[in-house]
């Protein structure tokens, strides 16, 4: 299965960092409170970051490495090649 890392901007302009292997599902839940606690309270606003070709393990590695970036850190990372979130607009919308 095709694992993914992914960064949310939220309402509150904070990042969110996830895995999951369906982004728009995870989006949908995010969306409208199924998703993690960390949205009670703040909306998810934009898919900032996508990372794909994982799997389970290698995914919430990469989840943990991103998680202890600083926000310069992660907000220069969706700046790179390894992000995929404009296709997966593109593909999705």
């Amino acid at each position: 299965m095709n694992w993914q890392v992914y960064i949310i901007l939220c309402s509150d302009s904070s990042l969110y960092t996830g895995i999951t292997t369906d982004p728009a599902r995870r989006l949908r839940q995010h969306a409208t409170g199924r998703g993690a606690k960390y949205f009670h309270g703040r909306r998810p606003e934009q898919l900032l970051y996508l990372e794909t070709g994982h799997t389970r393990s290698s995914a919430g590695r990469r989840e943990a490495e991103i998680k202890r970036l600083t926000r310069a850190g992660k907000c220069l990372l969706t700046e790179t090649e390894r992000n995929e979130a404009s296709l997966f607009s593109k593909n999705s919308g």
